[in-house]
């Protein structure tokens, strides 16, 4: 699992690690881990040209440094310094004494010292930093030729450490080189798509694990959370997951809903709704009935809303079960913050950007700008665990770090592809899954099932679902 920490925890386990070694120690093992990734994306460091671009702090001298070792393997590096008179002075020496060349941000030929670099290594602000580049910082970094290779130290400039805004003006890097620990701002958007690859690098810091603010799933977390059946399992201990969803104007959603529910691993599927017939002909396994849904039958779970319209009545029916709910689409949108606050089975939320701004009352923009404070808002406000969905999909709940989810591809942006991950995460409720387990593997296989679906060309949501077994498999494969 990948474990991102606040910058007041990093701080506090650096002085930690200071205080019990040589001074300068710690600074010389994340240059030591910066040189040794700069000249891998070199591949011949001789005679290769680099240039820093250094700002006043700790983040500078990281970058003086690692310059230094690059130095003195051969490559020609210059530092650019936007505040000479606060650049780190044992760096500074440092990468003279290797023969590096350092020239003042402010002069002229800044730019083109900038402009003739193979790669650039930014370390104009550290994790403290707050809001965007300065214009003179900002001049330099533009003037950075497009094929050259951008390498972040620790961080983007620009990007908050925290949460991944960015207000102004940010370096957008090829590589990031991050030190001790994950930051947020790396892995949550729009962050994370200034980050580009991040590689970490071990110092030695101590971390307590209460003290992650987000956490990214791996394979393997994945593969241990998902419900398998037993040789004594009958289709009610895999699960019933009960479908709320289409209507007569929108048939398809809760198609699609049904699809996403047995592909993923439910012992069975009661759909109550009008479409009836239309998930039938696409899925004979499928229980149907006219509803409401409390006199459908026994169910683990359900999923309301995909296609719903303006359905209250089966909205209400199916909030007040006593079983985890998973409500999307029309049911976020028709939905009461009070009826949800006042259940206590598990409730699962799961709106986009836009249905998120409408349950908080805010622009979208606001909500795409501030993921991390949006998802935790909401979980808040209606006592429940929400699933932002996006390119980077979070999952949030009042305990706990944020659940971040990177997999997928940008040909998941397509009609229906929502109404194929409610269904699957409703089966995943209905197995057994907490919320928050139930949302994070849903969002893990979903979007990995995408990236198999397409493989490089566009998809259709009904391909999702029909991958979601492969991704399944992928995740369980040894090794």
């Amino acid at each position: 699992m990948r474990s991102a920490y606040g910058v007041s925890s990093v701080r506090a386990a650096e002085l930690e690690l200071m205080a019990r070694g040589p001074e300068g120690a710690l600074m010389q093992r994340a240059a030591a881990g910066l040189a040794a990734e700069c000249a891998q994306l070199l591949g011949k460091v001789y005679g290769s040209r680099v240039t820093l671009l250094v700002g006043s702090g700790d983040n500078g001298g990281d970058a003086l440094y690692a310059g230094a070792r690059l130095a003195r393997r051969g490559a020609g590096v210059s530092a650019v310094l936007l505040a000479p008179e606060r650049a780190h002075a044992g760096g500074l020496a440092a990468l003279r004494g290797a023969g590096g060349v350092v020239v003042d941000g402010g002069a002229d030929r800044a730019e083109d010292v900038v402009a003739r670099a193979r790669l650039v290594v930014d370390g104009i602000v550290g994790i403290g930093g707050r809001g965007g580049l300065r214009e003179r910082a900002a001049e330099l970094v533009a003037a950075a030729a497009r094929d050259a290779l951008v390498v972040a130290v620790d961080l983007p400039s620009g990007v908050d450490a925290d949460t991944g805004e960015v207000h102004g003006e940010a370096v957008r890097a090829d590589v990031t080189v991050t030190f001790g620990a994950y930051k947020p701002g790396l892995l949550i958007d729009p962050g994370r798509e200034y980050a580009g690859a991040v590689r970490l690098v071990d110092i030695g810091l101590e971390l307590a694990s209460g003290e992650r603010v987000s956490e990214a799933l791996q394979y393997a977390d994945v593969a241990g959370l998902l419900p398998l059946p037993r040789g004594e399992s009958d289709k009610y201990r895999r699960g019933v997951v009960g479908i709320v969803a289409g209507s007569a104007r929108y048939p398809g959603a809760a198609v699609l809903c049904v699809a996403g529910a047995l592909r993923g691993g439910a012992g069975a599927v009661r759909y109550v709704g009008p479409a009836a017939d239309a998930v039938i002909a696409r899925f004979p396994e499928a229980l149907v009935s006219a509803g409401p849904p409390s006199k459908a039958g026994r169910v683990q779970a359900w999923v309301v809303g995909p296609g719903l319209g303006d359905d209250e009545e089966r909205l209400r029916d199916a909030v007040g079960a006593e079983v985890p709910v998973l409500i999307d689409a029309d049911g976020l949108r028709l939905v009461a913050e009070r009826a949800v606050r006042e259940r206590r089975a598990p409730t699962l939320l799961t709106p986009h950007a836009g249905e998120a701004a409408a349950l908080l009352g805010v622009r979208r923009e606001e909500v795409e700008a501030g993921r991390l404070s949006a998802v935790r808002e909401l979980a808040g406000r209606f006592g429940a665990t929400v699933l932002l969905k996006g390119s980077t999909t979070l999952v949030g709940s009042a305990e706990g770090a944020v659940r971040v989810n990177a997999t997928g591809t940008p040909w998941l942006a397509t009609a229906g592809s929502g109404d194929v991950l409610s269904g699957l995460a409703g089966s995943l409720l209905a197995a057994g899954l907490g919320a928050r387990d139930a949302g994070s593997v849903g969002a893990y296989l979903h979007g990995l099932a995408a990236r198999h679906a397409a493989d490089g060309a566009p998809v259709a949501a009904q391909d999702v679902a029909d991958a979601i077994p492969a991704a399944w498999r992928d995740v369980r494969r040894p090794g």
